[in-house]
């Protein structure tokens, strides 16, 4: 898609379009100037840096979370503590789902009867979250 629909798309100016790719948080586009081309991943990165703009993070910590190659802590309650992949952050994915797998991983781990379960003992600790448990 050409520069204009881009912006259509996204809500954002050509301005802060060029700012974006700029300072990294969008990739450049394909091909020369006069015949630049973007694509979805444009439209992600566009919506993420929005996102987390929207969630109050200035764009210096935007630029950390999204350098971070174990993903994006999120506290969620003394000693528990939600690691996050940057590039799943506004990206449209279903989140029920991921609800009900936390929802059984913790009750797995902190409920009184989880010691009948655990199976980080035998080697499949991420079995909790990747629906095998």
């Amino acid at each position: 898609m050409r520069i204009r629909e881009l912006v259509a798309r996204t809500g954002i100016t050509e301005r802060q379009l060029r700012y974006l790719i700029a300072e990294g948080f969008v990739p450049r586009p394909y091909g020369g100037r006069a015949t630049a081309e973007y694509g979805e991943e444009h439209v992600e990165a566009i919506r993420r840096y929005l996102r987390l703009r929207e969630l109050g993070f200035p764009p210096a910590a935007i630029r950390l979370l999204l350098k971070a190659r174990e993903g994006v802590p999120i506290p969620i309650a003394d000693g528990i503590t939600l690691v996050v992949d940057p590039r799943l952050v506004a990206s449209g994915r279903p989140v029920e789902p991921l609800v009900e797998r936390l929802r059984h991983a913790l009750r797995t781990l902190l409920e009184d009867d989880a010691h009948e379960h655990r199976p980080w003992r035998s080697g499949r600790s991420a079995g909790i979250l990747d629906g095998d448990a």
